[in-house]
């Protein structure tokens, strides 16, 4: 029935089809009832004159309303006055006006045929009769067919999207688009069809083997006690590596929620089998092999590999932590591979590590680890792809001052920096742009590095393209007192002394990053202060950031200020952009969908 109905040639399943063939406009060849001025109407007239000027003046006679009405040509061409002749009897719509108590209809369009709704897709030649007749065949029966579990309010708006009525039609020329709950019905069809086609491409393994070391006597003996966060991750994480299908689990947790411990966990869950964790930047690796080794038993062999360091026998350890330096190693026998930061990476190198593991179509369990929060509605979307785990609390409360600051305040700053000083604590000044730039009406890091090492004293400087950042940035923790930088600073590194952060042109990033950036400061505790620096005036968004530290509410409110590109990392990537559904206001729509395909 369907394939009859030809939807293959507007998309692969009749709801894409419907999307990429919707109705550009309508035609109403139904007479007009009454003469509503600035609307489209359509009437029968007899022509009475014609007269060429630069706009053609057509007098008619209306029978219908007994009245005369001017039809109104711009820019006429010579067959219109083989067609508008006197005494012919004429079909004609067009927008009507009226002036001075005379009706006049513009650019008016001659109809062969009356009593229908003709549906313009704005397709050429054949094409346009090809929609034409799948539009014939949109019928409830044929969508509940192919889509039994969707509302029965969407399927009948579709149905009158391409089957109008007259009051349909008129409502549609006000609009000029789709509204209220037609509108909701194809963003419910965008979002459903793209989630479909999310679950679809969900990858199911076994696993190489089911790990399930109990941890309960480890957990007890750590010198801290679990947050109730930390504590479901974990819960979560356990049952997935019990399964006998390959776990693929993404653990996401705001900054400093203590993920690192729930990545220890992880390891003890695994052994004896080995673990692997793969870290975006060499200063991330050391201070997790830190970590490590201070509260993993002593009986567990760590080993470290990063591009400069290596420790540890690779072939003898439980526990391997490196960076991508790891993708050239014979790392087999790892039964749980874990992947920091997972952002960071790009799907080439995620897909090489989960492969290096991969034996008779068997997979090691893949965890992958994020401290940048995500909206809910894209947490929605992507577990139909992945499995998810949330870490929403903090082991203690951060105590962070923001402020949005301006020039007039830089001599109020440059004192609480020097009183910073003094306590030993540690100051970030992140610049928008490493050299000077006609963009950019604000200082480069270059050129801020001569005030501040003029004026204070361990002042260290990198960013993204600096080889030896990460050496300046083990020399600042060590050392430092202020630390000139980029957004290179946003994550892998942990500064116990810092207390301020200074985000020059703050405007200019994502809320996602701020929050980053931001999370930097008063990581044991310590008091924070982060200050906004901008030229504008108005600042809405920068206040409502100012006003939450709540990662995820964050994300939420990014969303809503940034255009909702493609949500999808890894295989789905494609950097399409939602034509209907705005990620940062459909959240009912987006469960209802989520809703009908569970």
């Amino acid at each position: 029935m369907g394939l009859g109905l030809g939807f293959s040639k507007f998309g692969k399943t009749p709801f894409e089809a419907v999307l990429y063939s919707l109705p550009k406009g309508y035609t109403n060849t139904f007479l007009s009832e009454s003469l509503e001025v600035n609307q489209n109407i359509v009437l029968e007239v007899e022509v009475r004159n014609y007269k060429n000027l630069k706009v053609a003046h057509i007098l008619c006679f209306a029978p219908k309303f007994e009245c005369e009405i001017e039809l109104l040509i711009f820019h006429p061409k010579p067959y219109h006055k083989s067609i508008f002749k006197p005494d012919s009897v004429l079909i004609v719509s067009g927008k009507l006006q009226k002036n001075a108590g005379f009706y006049t209809l513009l650019q008016p369009k001659v109809l062969k045929n009356t009593g229908e709704i003709v549906l313009n897709f704005g397709f050429k030649g054949m094409k346009e009769k090809s929609a034409r007749d799948f539009a014939n065949g949109i019928t409830l029966g044929f969508l509940q067919e192919f889509y039994p579990k969707v509302p029965l309010w969407v399927l009948e708006s579709l149905v009158k999207i391409y089957h109008p009525n007259e009051k349909f039609v008129q409502d549609f020329a006000k609009n000029h688009s789709f509204f209220g709950k037609f509108l909701e019905a194809i963003k419910f069809v965008e979002i459903y069809e793209y989630m479909r086609l999310l679950r679809s491409k969900k990858r199911h393994f076994l696993s190489l083997i089911s790990l399930n070391n109990p941890i309960q006597s480890w957990i007890e003996s750590l010198p801290f006690e679990l947050t109730k966060g930390q504590e479901n991750a974990i819960c979560e994480i356990q049952a997935s590596l019990q399964s006998n299908q390959s776990a693929r689990r993404v653990i996401v947790g705001d900054v400093g929620c203590g993920k690192t411990i729930v990545i220890l966990a992880s390891v003890m869950m695994a052994y004896p089998h080995r673990s692997v964790l793969m870290a975006p930047t060499s200063i991330l690796a050391k201070q997790l092999f830190d970590e490590a080794q201070k509260f993993l038993p002593n009986h567990l062999k760590i080993a470290l590999l990063t591009q400069s360091d290596k420790k540890g026998d690779l072939s003898q350890s439980d526990f391997i932590i490196g960076t991508h330096a790891l993708l050239y190693q014979d790392l087999s026998n790892c039964a749980l591979v874990m992947i920091d930061e997972q952002h960071r990476f790009g799907t080439a190198q995620r897909n090489t590590l989960e492969r290096m593991f991969e034996c008779d179509s068997k997979r090691a369990h893949i965890l992958q680890f994020s401290a940048t929060p995500i909206p809910r509605t894209q947490a929605m979307i992507e577990s139909n792809f992945v499995d998810f785990s949330f870490i929403k609390d903090l082991p203690f409360k951060k105590d962070i001052t923001t402020r949005i600051i301006y020039k007039n305040d830089f001599k109020d700053l440059l004192e609480h920096i020097r009183q910073e000083i003094a306590q030993k604590h540690q100051i970030i000044i992140v610049y928008p742009l490493v050299e000077e730039s006609k963009n950019s009406n604000y200082t480069a890091l270059k050129e801020g590095e001569e005030f501040w090492k003029k004026n204070f004293e361990g002042v260290y400087s990198t960013y993204g393209k600096d080889k030896n950042k990460e050496q300046v940035l083990e020399e600042f923790r060590e050392r430092g007192k202020i630390l000139l930088a980029t957004t290179v600073v946003e994550v892998g590194i942990s500064l116990p002394s810092l207390s301020t952060i200074v985000i020059v042109g703050a405007e200019r990033l994502g809320l996602a990053t701020l929050h980053q950036l931001r999370g930097r400061v008063s990581r044991n505790g310590l008091k924070g202060y982060c200050f906004l620096f901008t030229k504008q005036q108005q600042t809405e968004r920068l206040a409502r950031f100012s006003q939450t530290q709540n990662g995820f509410e964050i994300a939420q409110m990014d969303l809503e200020y940034r255009n909702s590109g493609d949500l999808l990392s890894g295989e789905m990537q494609s950097g399409r952009q939602f034509a209907w559904v705005d990620l940062g206001k459909d959240e009912g729509i987006i469960k209802e969908a989520k809703n009908a395909l569970s």
